[in-house]
């Protein structure tokens, strides 16, 4: 039997105002990946015709290259912080939550930097 009040059950559990910051954060980025995307997917439908110089020098474009470098940062961020909430909604055992998402975090930085790494050594070395 449980004498607590609902307000001393509810303590430690967190605040109500804890996820709002990463609330904002996925949606500016969602917002950040509108335009990108409208960027990306004409050179995508264009680019299976192109031979490999051709995608060499279309990346290496100074334009090009700054908007596919924020385009791999800002949609692995976003990926990250979406499956973030989805492993703290869903699974429920605290140990494995927290493993699960530190995996996760690291994961996706090794996706992001190696990705950042061959954009660079595309733009630098050709």
């Amino acid at each position: 039997m449980n004498y607590q009040s609902p307000l001393a059950r509810a303590r430690g559990l967190g605040s109500a105002k804890q996820g709002t910051h990463e609330w904002w954060r996925q949606r500016v980025t969602s917002i950040a990946l509108i335009p990108l995307v409208f960027w990306l997917a004409p050179a995508v439908v264009s680019l299976p015709h192109a031979d490999y110089e051709q995608v060499v020098r279309w990346i290496g474009t100074p334009w090009n290259s700054i908007f596919m470098l924020s385009f791999v940062i800002l949609v692995f961020y976003h990926a990250m912080l979406g499956l973030q909430v989805v492993m703290e909604d869903y699974i429920h055992t605290e140990w494995l939550k927290m493993l699960s998402i530190l995996g996760m975090k690291l994961v996706f930085s090794f996706l992001a930097l190696a990705s950042v790494y061959a954009t660079l050594r595309i733009i630098f070395m050709g």
